[in-house]
């Protein structure tokens, strides 16, 4: 071992500041980048502070395709890193990318640029953010004691870009100012988060480097899968491109988004069907796996519940809401940080009310957490039922009371089930497929992101107090039929708690 890599961080190798760094600066870029979106989006052309002019319902389209496409580019993402890159090389040219992709959104060439900024982000994301939490984990022995406590710092590193980004990006720059402005500012911090990650590579010792394994034969043939797949897509896009600019289907952002849908709805029931079918399992394996399929639903659907922070919540702060403490104002893009701040202070509240309930043997069971975080979810939005009522009776706009209370509630309902979400699918995960389960769970993410923007894309179409009872009742109901399966379920784990 060199020296560089003896170096301690607070009792931690001193590779996961590396890391933490590094994390925090691509969640300031993407959650900077996302508290911008959608009112960049419906901004008019001709405003002090221009945007696209895009309709809500075309914004909600494209911020769904955007947010989904985030999640779903994780699952080549490590793949690409596992057979050719590397994880650290994937790491480096994932922030690269996310840099030119955000600096692509600050260019002044209208929806072109800002289309295929959005591209570029999506696909640095998916290279980055499932390897860099690959390399966190590589830093510890199997059995070092400080492994959680490392991720749990880590994980800090998430929440204070998450935090801060909206701050300084977003609400100090970008709203305030001009939006192309604010992507550069995100921009910048990504290239900052390369540079530190260039510097600190030394206390990485060769963790996250590309290891060929296999044979010769092996090799060839993952690089021929690759340059195969490249191909197809290759054909794809151009016979999309010839589709539209021929008339015989013309690119619209709604059918895009649209096909995106499909395919997420698509993946996950074949995906399911060929384990069932052809995957070979034992009995106790399939009753994990219908296990599996349950949790994957709950989070698609909590994640629908909880991401409309992006679309329908902050566009009901920018427009319903009185945005001021104690007589000063503030913009509208800086709830996005408030998730983060209730995170932050109800973290340890709930690490310890977990550890107080196991010791008593009363720690509610996996099934349980995830009933409550959709119930939690289900009920943030029932509060904002009220507010919409109020609106209807023609106040103006309402106090900032609404907002905080719904965050609250939506990141206890978080703090009960994202924690134990990866974990209960890879220990349900029949032993081969356990990789796999990492991409079924982001898959989750990306489907109930993508839902979540449809939804904030009917913001203008529908009466509010329907959106929020209909997001509230959906939720809860979800909530209340996983409660009762609570039983079942513990059967259909076996041995998994």
């Amino acid at each position: 071992m060199t020296s560089a890599m003896e170096k301690q961080w607070f009792g931690h190798p001193r590779g996961l500041a590396t890391l933490f760094f590094t994390e925090m600066w691509e969640r300031f870029s993407y959650y900077g980048g996302r508290a911008m979106l959608i009112l960049y989006m419906t901004a008019a052309v001709t405003a002090d502070n221009p945007g696209l002019g895009l309709s809500v319902v075309e914004a909600g389209a494209l911020y769904a395709l955007y947010t989904s496409v985030v999640y779903m580019t994780n699952l080549p993402g490590g793949w690409i890193a596992d057979k050719f890159l590397g994880a650290r090389s994937a790491v480096f040219w994932g922030g690269v990318l996310i840099a030119a992709g955000n600096l692509c959104l600050a260019l002044p060439f209208g929806t072109g640029s800002f289309f295929a900024g959005l591209g570029i982000v999506a696909i640095g994301t998916g290279l980055l953010k499932p390897n860099v939490s690959t390399m966190v984990g590589a830093l510890y022995g199997k059995e070092d004691k400080r492994r959680d406590a490392g991720f749990s710092i880590f994980y800090m590193g998430i929440n204070l870009g998450a935090f801060l980004a909206p701050i300084i990006a977003s609400s100090l720059i970008g709203q305030p100012i001009n939006w192309r402005l604010g992507f550069l500012a995100v921009a910048i911090g990504m290239v900052l988060g390369l540079i530190q990650y260039r510097m600190g590579a030394k206390y990485l010792g060769d963790i996250g480097l590309h290891q060929r394994s296999g044979t010769n034969d092996e090799h060839a043939k993952q690089q021929a899968l690759l340059k195969k797949a490249m191909m197809y897509l290759g054909i794809a896009v151009v016979l999309i491109l010839i589709s539209h600019f021929t008339g015989i289907a013309t690119l619209t952002i709604t059918r895009t988004s649209n096909a995106i849908g499909v395919i997420l709805l698509l993946i996950p029931i074949v995906y399911f069907g060929f384990l069932f079918t052809q995957g070979g399992f034992a009995s106790d394996e399939k009753k994990r796996i219908i296990a599996i399929i349950i949790f994957f639903l709950a989070a698609a659907l909590f994640w629908s519940a909880f991401e409309q922070a992006g679309s329908t919540l902050t566009l009901f702060a920018d427009r319903f809401t009185n945005n001021q403490v104690f007589g000063l104002s503030f913009p509208s893009t800086l709830w996005q940080s408030v998730n983060s701040v209730w995170i932050i202070l109800l973290s340890p509240v709930f690490a310890l009310i977990w550890m107080s309930l196991n010791r008593m043997n009363k720690e509610p069971s996996t099934p349980l957490k995830f009933a409550l975080g959709l119930i939690f979810v289900g009920l943030g939005y029932l509060v904002l039922v009220p507010a919409a009522m109020k609106l209807d009776a023609g106040t103006e706009k309402v106090g900032v009371m609404w907002l905080l209370s719904v965050y609250f509630l939506h990141t206890v309902g978080e703090l009960c089930l994202s924690p134990v979400g990866l974990s209960a699918m890879t220990k349900l995960a029949p032993e081969r497929i356990v990789g796999q389960m990492m991409g079924i769970w982001f898959l989750g993410a990306s489907l109930g992101n993508f839902i979540g923007g449809r939804v904030g894309g009917l913001f203008e179409s529908f009466d509010l107090k329907f959106i929020f009872l209909a997001v509230c009742g959906t939720s809860v109901f979800a909530g209340l039929v996983m409660l009762a399966l609570v039983p079942w379920m513990k059967r259909m784990m076996g041995s998994v708690k």
